[in-house]
């Protein structure tokens, strides 16, 4: 397994790769992997003929109070899960290599970025709109992997790919899940044992969510009531947001006539858990 830490090696293999009619996957991480990374890495290896991953905690997608400081990393474990999953390249630039001292160009994908998440991080998805097109640019991918996780993200890069007519395609694999049922983050190892215990109220208030819509409840409002009603008797933690949204466009919404995400975040001391859940009225 290669270790590259300068844009212009990465873009050398690359082209390399590329001039030999390989497909390129990209896996974009900020390391301390778990099994929902690799399940994103096991995708890119099945459809594709040489897989990268990149290691990079972006600094320009962390708010002044967020947890950029204690962000957790082990680079030389997730080597280790890396090199044992068969993975071709590691990129892991140093942040001065990405974003040097005079740094001032950013990409902005504006509506898709103002809800769910948006007003409680500003910024945030400007600087993962900016990671992101770096990465695609130094490593050259056919295809790129995201998880459902990051539903918003998800849709952020989307959008970009398209709006910039960026030749590759974005996956957008399942959430990978503990046994019960909270979403797998690197950040889950920073809750303490009672945290992590109720911490799966949130995947249980999504799924309550969903039946009440695929048995007939089309009045979001009550179904937010509900979800947040059930994790606030579980939890002493800070809710940021409940919310309904239209599955293509994240525009929340009062009345559910089409497929729609659910998505809530919510504050555990001083770390910040995200969810969604896709559902659909029955017949659609």
């Amino acid at each position: 397994m290669k270790r590259i830490h300068t844009i212009a090696k990465m873009q050398h293999q690359s082209d390399a790769w590329r001039s030999a009619g390989l497909c390129i996957g990209l896996v974009p991480t900020m390391g301390f992997l778990h099994e929902g990374h690799l399940s994103l890495v096991d995708h890119s290896l099945k459809a594709a003929d040489r897989t990268v991953v990149s290691i990079f905690v972006n600094p320009l997608q962390f708010g002044p109070k967020e947890d950029f400081a204690i962000y957790p990393r082990d680079l030389e474990r997730d080597l280790n899960l890396l090199s044992r999953r068969g993975v071709d390249a590691v990129f892991h630039p140093a942040t001065a290599e990405f974003y040097p001292a005079d740094f001032s160009t950013f990409v902005e994908v504006e509506k898709l970025s103002k809800s769910l998440c948006g007003p409680f991080r500003p910024g945030h998805f400007r600087g993962v709109a900016t990671v992101v097109t770096k990465l695609f640019t130094a490593v050259k991918p056919h295809l790129a992997v995201f998880g459902q996780k990051d539903y918003q993200q998800a849709a952020v890069i989307r959008r970009l790919v398209r709006d910039l007519n960026l030749d590759l395609r974005v996956v957008v694999a399942p959430t990978v899940r503990e046994a019960d049922g909270l979403a797998m983050s690197s950040r889950n190892i920073l809750l303490s044992p009672a945290e992590r215990q109720r911490a799966a109220a949130l995947y249980e208030a999504l799924t309550m969510g969903r039946k009440r819509i695929e048995r007939g409840e089309r009045d979001a409002g009550r179904i937010i009531a509900e979800m947040r009603a059930h994790i606030e008797r579980a939890l002493d933690g800070s809710i940021d947001y409940i919310a309904i949204a239209r599955a293509d466009t994240l525009e929340e919404v009062a009345h559910i006539a089409g497929p729609v995400v659910i998505a809530l975040a919510v504050r555990l001391s001083n770390v910040r858990l995200i969810d969604n859940i896709v559902a659909a009225p029955c017949g659609r």
